[in-house]
């Protein structure tokens, strides 16, 4: 704009008018938009102003109060004011009191406002009825704003007795039609009730924000409603528009601002209470990891237990943190511990510390150079309780092996999850646990368990909780024989850098000892030549001579080996007799195999049926394991495959032995046998309530006797174990069905029982053991099972391609009687493949492995440890360090991803050199070939 305007506000008119005998001055204001004509003053008008006459009554006249005004000055009309303002005390010009700036309405309110009782005045106006109008009557409005009043005016008086003030009377005009009318259909027309202080012109104009009367701020609305006097004035110049327009203008930065502050202080707010959770949180944490600190000691130096909370803790060499969890988790947090009494601890060293009559607990240390074993045994004190420990099942992408196969058949007891379980051998498709069991579990990041033989285990795995936990608990079959009045949790820790070191330690025993050259003989021939199993079906007339001797004229084209003829040589279980009307010349058959160049295996069990002659012998002689609770001579019976009712020698019994050594010793005499093939089934083909004359520490442990007690007599293999048998006896697998899924299943028992330290395993028959299409409610030993019908001839090759890398081979269906040629030349190439390369391993990794332990046929992890790739591959397996196979275990399938560790891989089908430490993806795999690759030496170049 040109020019910029100043508004200023006068005083209030109670300093320019003053009262004249009791009423108020009547200011008439002059309007700036009008001329002033001449006219003479009226005579009942007392003002100092110029006379109104043809003028619209003022602000002031119409309210009839005193009014304050506003000038509204020029900057240029400023400095002609000021000039002025000398000449004007000497000469005053009493005809032009205004401006010719003035304003022509101004927002103004009554003199004596801040005066007025508002209360009573509001009082006064809801006592009083309200007229009715028609909605037509409110065009008198338009009349009454026109200065001539079509009404009777109605007088209300004010008192404002704080300034010394009279009545200030203020005229209110009333609408002279109250009475209700018919519209022009005669219908009558609605009352229309209308707050007399507010007329149409008045409704029009917004509110206020607010006003502050007599020290109280009212909102405009409110005051317009409850007060005598309006606060709002009429706005109609184009002037006074533009003002209010310029102060909301000049208001709205700050309204910005004042948003913009606001929100600053909204996100300082959250950051103050985000602060303050943060303080509240680490003031938490350092409190209980103080109360931690303090209430955690180091025991031998690599120990960390809290012995309230019984937080475990063990460090390694580099003070990190291997292996914690939980000890005593069934104690309960209400028992204090303290230091056992002098009576009470052992000399050995160890650390004793006992929950008063709840359970004590020995910690001791053993230094092994660089292995730290650290033993832990927990005694129950009161009836009830079961000492329970828990570990961590996964920490640092470490998973833990060992235990043997499991129900599940879970590569690692990491991927397991099953509730506590006794930890005995069985059935693995009925119980938790299969056939060849061991206490002994490893973890891949450098940690080892072995828990006493003398403990009543029970293992379980919570895969929700990631808890690995052991607990000692009796039972009423497999830890019936209470070794102590209550359990006891034995067991060691072992750490160390190196998983595959720390393996070899924890399974390392000489399998050299008392080892004579025949034996070595057999074991190389078991590793060199297969085993071939006599077909039979469920019934005993199915085995005779004619059978064994055109099988064995079969087999000899795949090369020689070991004949195995089940049970049914004899004519019941237990005669340990041959059954001479279906073998009347045995011993000449026995001779021709001899001279053939074949072993012949007699099966034997411990069991004896009741319809055998040997049953009434044995109970005579009270050889035989008897009822609990009962008398000895009153024997335990048990069901045993095509046997129904059979009795169990007793092996604690000193004459059992030798009963039975006679008896096989009769066999070698009679028909020149050299060797048996041991079934014992497993720990749960004991009877129920078996009690043996000196008690067992598990039904494992009958097995384990009766094994050490045949070892001399030439034992072949074992159905069962709990301990790695002398060589060269092997441990079988359990039997499997002709399926794809039993084909995995064996491969993941060879390679578990390795694990656990069976280097010896001699895996099923190539295609099946049996075929049963529908899932086992008992145990597969409680059924007689034939040989299975002719597998798929798919499933059937690759079978014998994984058979051709295993320790040992086993045949009962022969490749002559699919009549194929591809089968029939697919056995040819694997057949030379394991006498050129597979043999040649198996021999030169024979010593390491009797030496430490180690399996002929490992996981890749056994071969690099510290390669994460190597722990999660289940499907592949090697042969020594120098060879690695990769089978194709899926029907109908021929490529599937393949991993090689570090070093340089010779590709076994089409001689290719691969470089390790990296997946093959879509390796294609033929129906006719297995992938396995040869390692080179590390110098060797592409």
């Amino acid at each position: 704009m040109a020019q910029s305007t100043t508004t200023t506000a006068a005083t209030t008119a109670s300093g320019a008018a003053q009262a004249l005998n009791g009423e108020f001055l009547d200011l008439a204001l002059a309007y700036a938009d009008e001329d002033e004509p001449e006219c003479e003053p009226r005579p009942e008008q007392k003002s100092l102003l110029p006379c109104t006459a043809g003028r619209k009554p003022s602000l002031s006249e119409r309210r009839n109060v005193d009014l304050p005004y506003l000038r509204v000055v020029h900057e240029r009309e400023r400095e002609r004011e000021q000039d002025a303002e000398a000449t004007a005390d000497s000469s005053p010009d009493q005809s032009s009191p205004f401006a010719p700036g003035l304003r022509r309405n101004s927002i103004s309110m009554p003199s004596g406002i801040n005066v007025l009782d508002l209360e009573a005045l509001r009082l006064r106006h809801q006592m009083q009825a309200q007229d009715a109008l028609h909605e037509e009557s409110i065009a008198d409005d338009a009349t009454s704003s026109q200065g001539t009043p079509a009404t009777t005016p109605c007088d209300t008086t004010l008192n404002t007795p704080d300034k010394g003030m009279g009545a200030t009377t203020i005229n209110f005009a009333a609408t002279p039609n109250d009475e209700d009318s018919d519209d022009e259909f005669g219908n009558a027309k609605k009352r229309v009730y209308r707050d007399r202080f507010r007329n149409r012109r008045r409704a029009s104009i917004a509110p206020l924000p607010a006003l502050r009367l007599n020290s109280k701020e009212m909102l405009a609305s409110d005051f317009d409603t409850h007060s005598l006097a309006s606060n709002q004035a009429s706005i109609t110049s184009v002037n006074s528009l533009a003002s209010l327009l310029r102060e909301k203008m000049q208001a709205f930065p700050q309204l910005i601002r004042k948003k913009k502050r606001e929100t600053k202080d909204y996100k300082i707010k959250i950051f103050v209470i985000i602060m303050f959770f943060i303080i509240i949180f680490l003031i938490g944490y350092a409190y209980i990891a103080y109360h931690q600190q303090v209430l955690t000691k180091s025991y031998f130096q690599k120990i960390k237990f809290n012995s309230v909370d019984r937080i475990f803790r063990i460090l390694n060499q580099d003070d990190k943190e291997v292996i914690s969890g939980q000890l005593g988790v069934t104690l309960g947090s209400d028992s204090a511990p303290f230091h056992c009494l002098e009576e009470q601890r052992r000399s050995d060293g160890s650390v004793c510390i006992e929950w008063n009559g709840v359970a004590r607990l020995h910690m001791n240390f053993e230094d092994k150079g660089v292995f730290r074993c650290y033993t832990l045994q927990w005694q129950a004190l009161t009836p009830g309780l079961l000492p329970t420990d828990c570990y961590e099942l996964k920490r640092d992408n470490g998973l833990w092996f060992g235990g043997g196969i499991t129900k599940g058949q879970e590569w690692s007891l990491s991927y397991a999850n099953f509730d506590f379980m006794p930890y005995a051998s069985g059935d693995s498709k009925v119980h938790q646990f299969g056939n060849g069991v061991k206490r002994y579990f490893i973890n891949s990041i450098g940690v080892a368990m072995q828990v006493s033989e003398r403990t009543p285990l029970q293992l379980g795995i919570n895969r929700t909780e990631n808890q690995f936990c052991l607990r000692a608990a009796n039972d009423d079959f497999t830890f019936v024989n209470r070794l102590t009045a209550l359990p006891q949790l034995d067991y060691k820790i072992c750490t160390t850098e190196d998983m595959r070191s720390l393996h070899m330690l924890m399974t390392q025993q000489s399998l050299w000892d008392g080892l004579k050259e025949q034996d070595i003989q057999v074991l190389h021939s078991l590793l060199e030549e297969p085993v071939w199993r006599i077909p039979n079906q469920d019934l005993p007339d199915s085995l005779n001579e004619t059978v064994i001797c055109d099988y064995s004229e079969s087999a000899i084209a795949m090369g020689l080996g070991h004949i195995v003829i089940n049970e049914f040589w004899q004519e019941n279980i237990g005669d340990f007799t041959v059954d001479r009307a279906r073998f009347p010349t045995l011993k000449d058959t026995i001779d021709v195999l001899h001279r053939r160049g074949f072993k012949v295996v007699f099966t034997i069990q411990p069991f004896i049926s009741t319809d055998s002659v040997n049953f009434k012998d044995a109970v005579r002689r009270k050889l035989l394991i008897y009822e609990r609770h009962s008398e000895r001579s009153i024997p335990a019976l048990t069901r045993y495959k095509s046997c129904s009712s059979a009795g169990v020698l007793d092996i604690t019994n000193n004459a059992s032995v030798p009963w039975l050594l006679e008896k096989l010793q009769r066999l070698k005499d009679e028909y020149g046998v050299k060797s048996f093939y041991l079934d014992l089934g497993t720990g749960y083909n004991l009877p129920h309530y078996y009690q043996c004359r000196q008690p067992l520490d598990n039904p494992d442990m009958y097995a384990r006797m009766l094994t050490a007690s045949l070892e001399g007599e030439g034992l072949m293999a074992v159905s069962t174990a709990s301990v790695v048998p002398k060589p060269p006896i092997f441990l079988s697998t359990p039997p499997a069905n002709a399926t794809w899924e039993g084909l995995r299943e064996t491969l993941a028992a060879v390679l578990n029982y390795g694990v656990i330290g069976y280097p010896f395993v001699l895996p099923g028959a190539i295609g099946g053991d049996y075929l049963l299409e529908r899932s086992l409610t008992k145990m597969v030993t409680f059924y007689s099972l034939g040989q299975p019908p002719l597998p798929d001839p798919e499933l059937f090759i690759r079978w014998l391609q994984l058979a051709t890398f295993l320790p040992a081979m086993q045949f009962s269906h022969l490749p002559s009687e699919y009549r194929s040629d591809l089968i029939t030349r697919v056995a040819q190439e694997m057949k030379e493949v394991r006498q050129t390369v597979v043999i040649a391993l198996l021999k030169k990794y024979l010593s390491p492995s009797m030496n430490e332990g180690l399996p002929l046929v490992r996981p890749l992890w056994m071969m690099d440890p510290h390669d994460p790739a190597c722990l999660i591959v289940s499907d592949e397996f090697s042969v020594g360090e120098e060879l690695i196979v990769a089978p194709i275990l899926d029907a109908g399938r021929e490529e599937r991803e393949v991993y090689l560790p570090q070093g340089v891989w010779k590709d076994g089908i089409d001689g290719s050199l691969r470089k390790g430490s990296r997946w093959m993806h879509g390796y294609r795999v033929p129906k006719d070939k297995i992938a396995y690759f040869r390692k080179m030496p590390d110098n060797t170049r592409f």
